[in-house]
């Protein structure tokens, strides 16, 4: 079965900057896009970011200038540099891949393969 799992989420005081990572099984990378959202608690599932197999990146509005999506496709892995954090990017993200339907990419049920989520928290 296909997995998809997080890591590198963790607390970090404002201004500070965490790596996420996405390592998947029995799935490559770099056959289809891929994907990061985020979801705090009471809200609805985000689109953070978005990686297509043309290169093309998407962003948020919110997180334009201080995230990057990237991947490393030997290691099967994809990323998501977060930098500038502010207490507002606190939120369980996940790692998305496989772009099924023709939806926008910050629509959640565009996406077919989910991670189960990595807990970021940023103070002020």
């Amino acid at each position: 079965q296909v997995r998809l799992v997080e890591s590198g989420g963790g607390s970090v005081q404002a201004g500070g900057s965490l790596k996420l990572s996405c390592s998947a099984s029995d799935y490559t990378f770099n056959s289809a896009a891929m994907a990061w959202f985020r979801q705090a608690p009471g809200k609805e599932r985000e689109g953070v970011a978005a990686l297509y197999r043309d290169g093309t990146t998407y962003y948020s509005d919110s997180v334009q200038g201080r995230f990057t999506i990237s991947q490393d496709n030997a290691q099967n892995t994809m990323y998501l540099q977060m930098n500038s954090l502010a207490p507002e990017d606190t939120a369980t993200y996940f790692c998305a891949a496989y772009r099924r339907t023709s939806t926008a990419w910050s629509l959640p049920a565009t996406w077919q393969y989910w991670g189960q989520g990595t807990q970021v928290t940023v103070s002020s």
